[in-house]
């Protein structure tokens, strides 16, 4: 298969087209530095405790790895990031990466922040989707509770229902505006309560077209037979399924906890097994977009080049609304920008938040970038091409 045919991940004129000599070197910076262990470990402590010390951090922080990773402090400050990237024919899912409320008024303020990010999709032709954590609008110790069928207090009762009417809150307005909505998923051990919401909502807002979408970790072996048995249950009941597909977030606390608690392990032998059904994953929902619509959630080059031959082989419209990609905002620029300028359906993850809600955000990042093999690596070799290409012209 000539995996090129139809995009090149390698045109780094068009990979980094949006960013002028100094932002350039500036990304190569920051990759490099992401590149090194101890680099992170010490600059992650450090930030924390000047950020905790109420040093004059900010805008350090801010004009590096913020602005590298996130779309803004607020909606406003994402909006002109969107218009940017539209330029070049990305779309924007703003995602706000505000974490750890723990309470009820903490949770309905979060819930009311979402809803104004569907609200801004829904007035905006640059941001095709919304996005949201379950536990970011209620407790993940109360949805565990639930997993595990545990009796819950009248209060703790309340508060499920409580989560419950906020997804429905956030789904209604999507449905109202017509905007997509995609549930992310989270751990294996509360992960089946925000599958049944997330059915539930499409059941009910999925009728003509698919708005809402449930997210598929295919490094759960278990993944590919759940996304099937998603779609023969949507088929049933007469509703479209969305089916967000990534590889997955949490394989280290999953394998520790299956470990510590003397259960089978829920995730893949080996990332073979997940490339694998990851991309059968995405033959699957190709070969029955009658009935779904599909967002491929990856970084993986050989994923993308799948999904435009698969788009080609069916004989679909490179603009069809049915399949999305995406990538993280300031990473796999290759990917996502390459692919944009193909014609493909391409959107970016733009996070936003206030600077020091949004550090755990940013720390996750930081570590991926140094534990995932050759991710660092890889962006790093790419902008050093694209310099030393400019300094040839």
């Amino acid at each position: 298969m000539d995996f090129k045919k139809y995009v090149d991940f390698d045109n780094l004129e068009v990979a980094f087209a949006s960013k002028n000599d100094m932002t350039l070197k500036k990304v190569y910076f920051i990759f490099y530095s992401m590149g090194s262990n101890a680099i992170v470990k010490v600059g992650t402590a450090l930030t924390k405790f000047a950020l905790s010390s109420g040093l004059p951090v900010k805008g350090m922080i801010k004009s590096t790895i913020f602005n590298m990773f996130c779309g803004g402090e607020d909606i406003d400050e994402c909006q002109k990031t969107a218009e940017q990237m539209s330029k070049f024919g990305i779309g924007a899912i703003l995602d706000y990466s505000v974490e750890g409320e723990v309470t009820e008024a903490g949770f309905e303020t979060t819930t009311k922040e979402i809803l104004r990010t569907i609200e801004c999709a829904g007035n905006s032709k640059h941001i095709p989707f919304g996005a949201f954590k379950v536990t970011g609008i209620g407790s993940s110790d109360l949805l565990t509770k639930v997993q595990a069928k545990v009796a819950l207090t009248a209060e703790e009762e309340n508060s499920f229902q409580n989560i419950r009417s906020r997804v429905d809150s956030i789904c209604s307005k999507a449905h109202e505006l017509g905007v997509k909505v995609l549930i992310d998923a989270e751990e294996s051990w509360f992960q089946n309560p925000i599958d049944a919401m997330a059915y539930e909502m499409m059941e009910k807002y999925n009728q003509q077209k698919a708005l809402i979408f449930n997210t598929y970790q295919m490094y759960r072996h278990e993944s590919i037979g759940a996304l099937k048995n998603a779609d023969a249950a949507a088929r049933e009941k007469g509703y479209l399924l969305g089916a967000k597909l990534v590889r997955g977030a949490y394989m280290e606390k999953e394998r520790e906890r299956a470990l510590e608690n003397n259960y089978p392990s829920p995730i893949q032998p080996d990332k073979t097994a997940t490339d694998r059904d990851f991309d059968l994953a995405l033959k699957y929902c190709v070969e029955n977009i009658a009935y779904m619509s599909l967002f491929n959630g990856s970084h993986n080059e050989q994923s993308n080049y799948t999904v435009t031959h698969l788009i080609e082989e069916h004989g679909l419209n490179h603009k069809d609304d049915r399949i999305w990609s995406a990538q993280l905002y300031g990473m796999s620029d290759n990917i996502s920008y390459n692919m944009a300028n193909a014609g493909f359906n391409v959107a970016k993850y733009l996070p936003y938040g206030p600077i020091k809600a949004s550090m755990p955000y940013l720390f996750r990042r930081a570590e991926e970038n140094t534990s995932v093999k050759g991710q660092s690596g890889r962006e790093l070799s790419l902008v050093k091409r694209e310099i030393d290409r400019r300094k040839k012209k």
